[in-house]
């Protein structure tokens, strides 16, 4: 169940950084009106994109898993903590509704780094020519 988790995951992950590609400005928009950033908004939009490219595909496929999924953790942490939660009022369904899928993208990515590639993975695929390619051959009796 977990692998169709990270595979789900990497997918939504990659097709958000394609959005985000194709929409540089409205990302910008969300950064400006998260309040000021020590660093550069461009900076960061620049990290955002690569990040969820580059590691929605690795998270899709199995490869570099933790990897993958400690790159999106800090995007996630600030989508739910410096974007979205100032947002969050009563009356306002929509910002509250981007509050609670983030955070629900964000605790599938931590259960994913925390797990793991899995099963059907590229990493499970490696490790288990490198164990099988390293363990001597029984000697016969």
């Amino acid at each position: 169940m977990m692998d169709l988790v990270r595979i789900y995951l990497g997918v939504a992950l990659f097709f958000k950084g394609v959005y985000f590609m194709a929409n540089r400005d409205y990302l910008l928009q969300i950064m400006e009106e998260a309040g000021s950033w020590s660093i550069v908004p461009g900076t960061i939009a620049h990290y955002i994109v690569l990040a969820h490219l580059c590691g929605g595909l690795l998270l899709a496929v199995g490869l570099l898993t933790r990897f993958a999924a400690a790159a999106q953790i800090p995007i996630l942490v600030a989508a739910v903590f410096y974007v979205h939660m100032p947002k969050l009022s009563l009356m306002s369904a929509e910002p509250r509704q981007n509050l609670e899928l983030s955070a629900l993208v964000l605790f599938l990515t931590c259960l994913v780094f925390l797990h793991g590639s899995g099963r059907f993975s590229v990493d499970h695929l490696i490790t288990r020519n490198q164990r099988g390619d390293t363990t001597p051959a029984p000697k016969p009796a």
